[in-house]
Order: C-alpha cells, then sequence, then structure tokens
C-alpha cells in the first residue's frame, strides 16, 4: 500500500475532518475532539486561534493543539511538548503466543482499570469508542492492551499501549502491537502511533518492531486562566 501521507502532517484535522465527524467539535477553521473522546484539537489556514480556544474552555480547562503554534488568548498559559510521529510499512514478524482477544463494552470497566493504572493522562471515558481495542487476559485479570485512535481514510493510530507493572517483561506488548498492526493492515490502512520524544524505552521498542520515525509533532498544551497558578 502507498498512501499520499499528508493527512499525517495535520493528523488530528484529518481525522476529525475524515472519519471522526461525530466526534468532533467544529469552529470552523478549528477543531476539536469532544472532551469525552480525547483533549487534541487541531486548526488550519493559519486561522486566529483564540477564538475557538476560549469557547472550549467553558468544556474543558486543559486541552492540546496539535501542530503549529496556536494563537491563545490573554491570560492563557500554553507549554509545548514534542513528540515523535512513527509510521511502518510492513507487518511485523513476531511470534504470537499469548491469547489476544478484541475487547467490547463488556471488558469496559477492566480496560478503564488498567488505563488509569498505567496510561491516564490522554485516555478519556470514550475514548475506546474511536477504534478497537485488543487485550490480553491473565487469571481473569486485564494485564496488557493495545487500541485504535485516531483515524483518516488511510491511516489509523495505535494508541494506549499498556501493561500492568505485575506483568511486564512477557513480551505483551510486542505481541499486542505485532496484532495492532496486522488488524490496520487488513483494512488497506497504514498504521502509525505518537510518542513523546523523551520516551526512550517505547522509542527503541517500536523501531525494533519495524517503526520508523516520520516527524516530529508539537503538542501545544493551553491552560485557561482558572488552572493557571
Amino acid at each position: 500500500m502507498s498512501y499520499s501521507e499528508e493527512p499525517l502532517n495535520n493528523p488530528v484535522w484529518s481525522s476529525l475532518t475524515d472519519i471522526h465527524l461525530k466526534e468532533c467539535i467544529d469552529y470552523g477553521n478549528v477543531k476539536f475532539y469532544h472532551p469525552d473522546f480525547t483533549p487534541f484539537g487541531a486548526f488550519v489556514n493559519n486561522h486566529d486561534t483564540s477564538k475557538a480556544i476560549k469557547e472550549h474552555s467553558k468544556l474543558l480547562d486543559r486541552f492540546f493543539i496539535v501542530g503549529e503554534k496556536p494563537i491563545i488568548p490573554d491570560t492563557f498559559r500554553l507549554t509545548k511538548h514534542v513528540g515523535l510521529q512513527m509510521i511502518i510499512y510492513n507487518e511485523i514478524d513476531y511470534p504470537i503466543t499469548a491469547d489476544i482477544i478484541e475487547l467490547n463494552q463488556t471488558h469496559y470497566n477492566d480496560l478503564m482499570d488498567l488505563i488509569t493504572l498505567v496510561y491516564p493522562h490522554f485516555f478519556k471515558k470514550k475514548t475506546n469508542l474511536l477504534g478497537r481495542y485488543f487485550g490480553i487476559y491473565r487469571n481473569d485479570q486485564l494485564v496488557a492492551v493495545a487500541g485504535e485512535r485516531m483515524q483518516t481514510k488511510n491511516f489509523t493510530e495505535i494508541s494506549a499501549v499498556a501493561t500492568h507493572p505485575d506483568h511486564t517483561g512477557q513480551g505483551y506488548a510486542k505481541q499486542l502491537i505485532t496484532y495492532a498492526v496486522k488488524k490496520i493492515f487488513e483494512k488497506n490502512k497504514n498504521p502509525f502511533l505518537h510518542v513523546d520524544e523523551t520516551n526512550t524505552g517505547p522509542i527503541i521498542l517500536y523501531k525494533k518492531l519495524g517503526f520508523t520515525v516520520r516527524r516530529k509533532m508539537h503538542y501545544w498544551l493551553i491552560t485557561s486562566p482558572q488552572t493557571n497558578d
């Protein structure tokens, strides 16, 4: 498969325009996911984002613009975080020995318990509805997960790769990523992911599995005045 990767240059905007229309709050040239799904937004056309940011802050007091630096209202605070966007073009050759299942709403509480323990920052109460989630159970306990988040017509983001601290070192993350990548390719789409540039352990793991760094992504944390110190 060979697709134009231009949508990945603005992945939040592309996802909200292509696939996640129902989860979108549209301010015109600025779009955000509804806060129940993710705290991310994006903009196009060098648009002045200050009005949309002020409006969105009525729903969420801390959120991100992903991509170019936004214009924020006076008294709001802006902090830059840098992530790596990584992509893979072929299935992963890694043995899957665990029993991996696709999670559904009956697994919701187990999923939220694990995410709250391991990966709490960007996962909201309806994030799991943005795509498929895959998990590994041991003794009736969900011990590892990986899921799908942003989606465009030709690309699907792998996200929320999490393993319970008592079950690390078993290769569960590698197996789940291998499985998720295979499932995404089966839909004739390309997998990609985002990872903080300081998160060296996962970056090394993703590179070993065959992911390559496509570009750096800027995550602009916007904090509304009522939460500023």
